[in-house]
Formats: C-alpha cells, structure tokens, sequence
C-alpha cells in the first residue's frame, strides 16, 4: 500500500499535464470548434430575449412544473408546437475564464488524488510501470470521461461531441497513468 501523501508529485504533474494537454485540446487544435453552433439568425434571437433578461442559469423550455403537467393538452400543445431545448444563460460581459479554469485545475487535482488513493490501495511501492500504468490510467479516465455520457443521454448533446470529450478523457487518462507509473515511489 502507497499512501497518498507518498503520491503528491504524481498528483501534481499529472493534473499540470492535463491542464496543459486539455489547453492544447482546446486552444490549439481544432476539433472541439464545431460543439456548438450559431442560432440562426442569432441577431433576431438575442433581440428578442433581450428585454426579458433571463438571469444566469439553466432553463428547459416550454417548462413544466411536474410530471403531471405533461399530460396536459396545454403543455402538449406547447412541446408540439416547439422549440424545444435546453439554455444555459450565463452573465451578460464578455467571456472569462480566469475562474473555470482554477475550477478545471481543482477538479483535475481532485481526479489525481482520487487515481491516488485507488492505485495506492492496489498497487505495491515497487511495482512495474505497466502495473501502476493500467490501474491509474482506467481510473483516471473514469474521472475525466464516463460522466461525459450523461451529456447525450439527458440533455441530447450530440454523441460525436460527447466522443470528443471522452476521446479527450482517454488522453487524460493516459496522461495521468504514465506520470503515476513513471514517479512510483520504490519503497
């Protein structure tokens, strides 16, 4: 058994990496450019919503205060009728990210010391990389991939988006379980 104050650097470096490899992912390259995609005529749209100011947070339209309501022919009509869709409004200002990104940073953090604790409860000081590698780079990619599924399945995210992000947790993964099996404490 390797405790998890024995794994602070693995910790460390491999949130770094993820940090640094999901930047790129982002950033860099150029396949998570088509996630989302522009209203049509997104002018008329904002002018529309505009003076009604829907405060920050996530709406699903038309709404419906219980189950029960959906069997109404009212809200039927409404779901018919369309749209229908899910909205996330965020702050009026121009887009920042000084604040996701710490969270993103603590949440990688909190994957490795997660990918710490289960490796260092089945894995012995000393053991090979390839054995370290596999336990770490499974749980790791549980912690950055898995859940992307819930996207598509409940919120009707397109799957070729969610096959982005989880293509993304693998790297992670990998990333995570090559920096935990190369800084394996020997004893």
């Amino acid at each position: 058994m390797v405790s998890i104050s024995a794994l602070w650097l693995p910790i460390v470096l491999s949130a770094v990496l993820v940090f640094i490899a999901s930047s790129i992912a982002h950033m860099v390259l150029t396949y998570h450019r088509s996630d989302y995609k522009q209203l049509p005529n997104e002018a008329n749209m904002l002018d529309a919503m505009r003076p009604h100011a829907p405060p920050p947070g996530d709406y699903f339209f038309p709404h419906a205060a219980s189950p029960k309501d959906l069997q109404t022919p009212e809200v039927i009509e409404r779901f018919t009728k369309g749209p229908v869709g899910l909205m996330t409004v965020l702050p009026n200002g121009p887009p920042t990210m000084g604040k996701a990104l710490g969270q993103w940073f603590v949440f990688c953090l909190v994957v490795s010391v997660f990918v710490a604790y289960l490796t260092g409860r089945t894995t012995a000081p000393g053991a090979a990389y390839l054995s370290v590698f596999r336990v770490a780079s499974v749980t790791a990619f549980l912690g950055y991939a898995l859940a992307q599924a819930t996207d598509s399945i409940w919120k009707r995210q397109a799957w070729s988006t969610t096959a982005k992000h989880m293509f993304d947790g693998l790297v992670y993964g990998l990333l995570t379980g090559g920096t935990f099996g190369w800084l394996w404490p020997d004893m």
